[in-house]
Protein backbone atom coordinates (compact mmCIF):
# COMPACT_ATOMS: atom_id res chain seq x y z
CA UNK A 1 0.00 0.00 0.00
CA UNK A 2 2.03 3.24 -1.28
CA UNK A 3 0.43 5.46 1.11
CA UNK A 4 0.93 3.18 4.45
CA UNK A 5 0.93 5.37 7.29
CA UNK A 6 0.73 8.29 5.72
CA UNK A 7 -1.77 10.90 7.96
CA UNK A 8 -4.13 12.78 5.78
CA UNK A 9 -6.28 15.74 6.35
CA UNK A 10 -9.58 15.98 3.81
CA UNK A 11 -12.16 18.47 4.18
CA UNK A 12 -15.46 18.24 2.60
CA UNK A 13 -18.89 18.80 1.99
CA UNK A 14 -20.54 22.62 2.49
CA UNK A 15 -20.06 25.10 5.46
CA UNK A 16 -22.73 27.22 6.75
CA UNK A 17 -23.66 30.61 8.43
CA UNK A 18 -26.27 32.23 10.20
CA UNK A 19 -28.92 34.44 9.71
CA UNK A 20 -30.33 34.47 13.00
CA UNK A 21 -31.52 31.33 15.43
CA UNK A 22 -33.11 29.27 12.93
CA UNK A 23 -31.94 30.55 9.46
CA UNK A 24 -28.40 30.01 7.63
CA UNK A 25 -27.00 30.83 4.16
CA UNK A 26 -25.27 27.90 2.66
CA UNK A 27 -23.96 25.89 -0.72
CA UNK A 28 -25.16 23.40 -3.13
CA UNK A 29 -21.96 20.86 -1.67
CA UNK A 30 -22.79 17.45 -1.28
CA UNK A 31 -19.67 16.24 0.11
CA UNK A 32 -19.51 13.13 -2.69
CA UNK A 33 -15.94 13.89 -3.75
CA UNK A 34 -14.57 14.37 -0.88
CA UNK A 35 -16.16 11.30 0.91
CA UNK A 36 -14.10 9.05 -2.79
CA UNK A 37 -11.45 11.13 -1.77
CA UNK A 38 -10.70 10.01 1.24
CA UNK A 39 -12.11 6.19 0.37
CA UNK A 40 -9.43 6.19 -1.87
CA UNK A 41 -6.50 6.85 -0.25
CA UNK A 42 -7.39 5.34 3.27
CA UNK A 43 -7.57 1.96 0.45
CA UNK A 44 -4.33 3.02 -0.25
CA UNK A 45 -3.04 3.02 3.19
CA UNK A 46 -3.30 6.41 4.51
CA UNK A 47 -4.85 7.41 7.94
CA UNK A 48 -7.61 10.12 7.44
CA UNK A 49 -8.79 13.11 9.36
CA UNK A 50 -12.29 13.34 7.40
CA UNK A 51 -13.66 17.00 8.18
CA UNK A 52 -17.09 17.53 6.68
CA UNK A 53 -20.33 19.74 6.97
CA UNK A 54 -22.93 18.53 8.76
CA UNK A 55 -25.57 16.70 6.90
CA UNK A 56 -22.83 16.09 3.79
CA UNK A 57 -22.34 13.03 2.87
CA UNK A 58 -19.10 10.72 5.00
CA UNK A 59 -16.74 8.10 3.48
CA UNK A 60 -18.30 4.37 3.52
CA UNK A 61 -15.86 1.84 5.05
CA UNK A 62 -16.03 -1.59 5.65
CA UNK A 63 -13.98 -4.39 8.11
CA UNK A 64 -10.37 -2.93 9.42
CA UNK A 65 -10.26 0.33 7.49
CA UNK A 66 -12.91 2.02 9.79
CA UNK A 67 -10.12 2.51 12.18
CA UNK A 68 -8.30 4.56 9.55
CA UNK A 69 -10.84 7.36 9.63
CA UNK A 70 -11.71 10.11 11.76
CA UNK A 71 -14.37 11.66 11.35
CA UNK A 72 -14.81 15.30 12.50
CA UNK A 73 -18.35 17.44 11.81
CA UNK A 74 -18.20 21.38 11.40
CA UNK A 75 -20.66 24.30 10.31
CA UNK A 76 -18.70 27.62 9.64
CA UNK A 77 -15.82 28.84 8.73
CA UNK A 78 -14.95 29.98 11.86
CA UNK A 79 -15.13 26.20 13.14
CA UNK A 80 -13.19 24.97 9.90
CA UNK A 81 -10.20 27.75 10.78
CA UNK A 82 -10.13 26.06 14.49
CA UNK A 83 -9.67 22.49 13.69
CA UNK A 84 -6.76 23.59 11.25
CA UNK A 85 -5.49 25.43 14.25
CA UNK A 86 -5.81 22.49 16.44
CA UNK A 87 -5.06 19.46 13.72
CA UNK A 88 -1.81 20.97 11.74
CA UNK A 89 0.40 21.39 14.21
CA UNK A 90 0.39 17.61 14.72
CA UNK A 91 2.58 16.13 11.35
CA UNK A 92 0.12 15.37 8.52
CA UNK A 93 1.59 14.47 5.18
CA UNK A 94 -1.16 15.94 2.80
CA UNK A 95 -4.27 18.37 3.41
CA UNK A 96 -6.98 17.63 0.19
CA UNK A 97 -9.40 20.61 0.66
CA UNK A 98 -12.16 20.29 -1.94
CA UNK A 99 -14.80 21.62 0.98
CA UNK A 100 -17.07 24.23 -0.48
CA UNK A 101 -15.83 27.19 2.01
CA UNK A 102 -18.28 30.15 2.11
CA UNK A 103 -16.94 33.29 1.18
CA UNK A 104 -19.15 35.66 2.38
CA UNK A 105 -21.08 35.76 5.99
CA UNK A 106 -23.84 38.57 7.34
CA UNK A 107 -22.07 41.10 8.97
CA UNK A 108 -25.02 41.09 11.50
CA UNK A 109 -26.46 37.77 12.77
CA UNK A 110 -29.57 38.42 14.78
CA UNK A 111 -29.88 36.18 18.05
CA UNK A 112 -33.82 36.13 17.71
CA UNK A 113 -35.94 34.17 14.99
CA UNK A 114 -36.41 36.82 12.74
CA UNK A 115 -40.92 36.98 12.29
CA UNK A 116 -42.53 36.47 8.94
CA UNK A 117 -44.44 39.37 9.22
CA UNK A 118 -41.48 41.80 8.61
CA UNK A 119 -41.96 43.38 5.58
CA UNK A 120 -38.15 43.89 4.29
CA UNK A 121 -35.05 41.86 6.03
CA UNK A 122 -31.56 43.55 4.31
CA UNK A 123 -28.75 41.27 4.91
CA UNK A 124 -24.99 43.34 4.43
CA UNK A 125 -22.62 40.25 3.63
CA UNK A 126 -18.99 40.46 4.37
CA UNK A 127 -15.75 38.54 3.28
CA UNK A 128 -15.11 35.57 5.37
CA UNK A 129 -11.48 34.82 6.35
CA UNK A 130 -9.42 32.59 3.76
CA UNK A 131 -8.83 29.07 6.12
CA UNK A 132 -6.77 27.66 3.19
CA UNK A 133 -4.42 30.89 3.28
CA UNK A 134 -3.62 29.19 7.04
CA UNK A 135 -2.03 25.76 5.99
CA UNK A 136 1.45 26.60 5.41
CA UNK A 137 1.65 28.70 8.00
CA UNK A 138 0.74 26.09 10.22
CA UNK A 139 2.42 23.41 8.62
CA UNK A 140 4.98 24.58 6.12
CA UNK A 141 5.50 20.91 5.11
CA UNK A 142 1.89 19.52 4.82
CA UNK A 143 1.48 18.78 0.56
CA UNK A 144 -1.43 21.38 0.13
CA UNK A 145 -4.02 20.39 -2.62
CA UNK A 146 -6.89 23.18 -3.32
CA UNK A 147 -10.07 22.66 -5.29
CA UNK A 148 -11.12 25.87 -7.50
CA UNK A 149 -14.83 25.89 -8.79
CA UNK A 150 -15.84 28.42 -11.62
CA UNK A 151 -18.88 28.99 -13.90
CA UNK A 152 -19.10 29.02 -17.63
CA UNK A 153 -15.32 29.94 -18.13
CA UNK A 154 -13.12 28.85 -21.04
CA UNK A 155 -10.23 26.11 -19.94
CA UNK A 156 -7.59 28.77 -20.31
CA UNK A 157 -9.68 30.99 -18.37
CA UNK A 158 -10.17 28.90 -15.66
CA UNK A 159 -6.10 27.35 -15.65
CA UNK A 160 -5.20 30.93 -14.75
CA UNK A 161 -7.68 31.34 -11.88
CA UNK A 162 -6.59 28.31 -10.50
CA UNK A 163 -2.78 29.09 -11.17
CA UNK A 164 -3.65 32.40 -9.49
CA UNK A 165 -4.86 30.50 -6.23
CA UNK A 166 -2.21 28.57 -6.53
CA UNK A 167 -0.01 31.18 -5.79
CA UNK A 168 -2.13 33.04 -2.99
CA UNK A 169 -2.52 29.95 -1.30
CA UNK A 170 0.80 28.21 -1.41
CA UNK A 171 -0.68 24.89 -2.92
CA UNK A 172 1.23 22.22 -4.06
CA UNK A 173 -2.19 21.24 -6.67
CA UNK A 174 -5.50 23.17 -7.60
CA UNK A 175 -7.70 20.53 -8.71
CA UNK A 176 -9.76 23.32 -10.33
CA UNK A 177 -13.47 22.45 -12.49
CA UNK A 178 -16.57 23.82 -13.84
CA UNK A 179 -19.73 23.68 -12.19
CA UNK A 180 -21.59 23.83 -15.84
CA UNK A 181 -19.86 20.41 -16.57
CA UNK A 182 -20.51 19.41 -13.45
CA UNK A 183 -24.53 19.86 -13.72
CA UNK A 184 -23.84 18.60 -17.52
CA UNK A 185 -23.05 15.37 -15.84
CA UNK A 186 -19.60 15.57 -17.02
CA UNK A 187 -17.46 16.46 -13.56
CA UNK A 188 -14.09 17.24 -14.92
CA UNK A 189 -10.96 17.71 -12.98
CA UNK A 190 -8.02 19.84 -14.48
CA UNK A 191 -5.16 19.05 -12.21
CA UNK A 192 -3.01 22.52 -12.61
CA UNK A 193 0.90 22.27 -10.98
CA UNK A 194 2.73 24.89 -9.63
CA UNK A 195 4.72 25.96 -12.92
CA UNK A 196 1.22 27.01 -13.88
CA UNK A 197 0.22 24.12 -16.52
CA UNK A 198 -2.52 21.02 -16.81
CA UNK A 199 -0.99 18.32 -15.77
CA UNK A 200 -3.69 16.09 -16.65
CA UNK A 201 -7.49 16.30 -17.12
CA UNK A 202 -9.64 13.50 -15.46
CA UNK A 203 -13.39 13.02 -16.34
CA UNK A 204 -15.45 11.75 -13.44
CA UNK A 205 -15.73 12.12 -9.69
CA UNK A 206 -14.08 8.42 -8.63
CA UNK A 207 -11.67 9.28 -11.68
CA UNK A 208 -10.59 12.16 -10.01
CA UNK A 209 -10.22 10.86 -6.74
CA UNK A 210 -7.90 7.62 -8.07
CA UNK A 211 -5.94 10.14 -10.02
CA UNK A 212 -5.65 12.35 -6.79
CA UNK A 213 -4.41 9.19 -5.12
CA UNK A 214 -1.86 8.29 -7.46
CA UNK A 215 -0.25 11.41 -7.40
CA UNK A 216 -0.13 11.57 -4.09
CA UNK A 217 1.84 8.24 -4.42
CA UNK A 218 4.19 10.06 -6.66
CA UNK A 219 5.13 12.96 -4.94
CA UNK A 220 4.68 12.12 -1.27
CA UNK A 221 7.94 11.71 -1.05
Amino acid sequence: MPLRGKRVLVTSGPTRTPLDAVRYITNKATGRLGSLIAEEVIRRGAHVTFVYGRGSQTPVLRGPRVNHLQLVPIETVEDLIAVFKQELPHRYDALLHPMAVLDFQPEVVRPFKTGSNVEEWVVRLVPTPKAIRLVKELAPDTFLVGFKLEIGKSLDELRQIAYDFLQRARCDLVIANDLHEIEGGQHTGYFIIPNGTVAQVVVGKEAIARALAEYLEKHLD
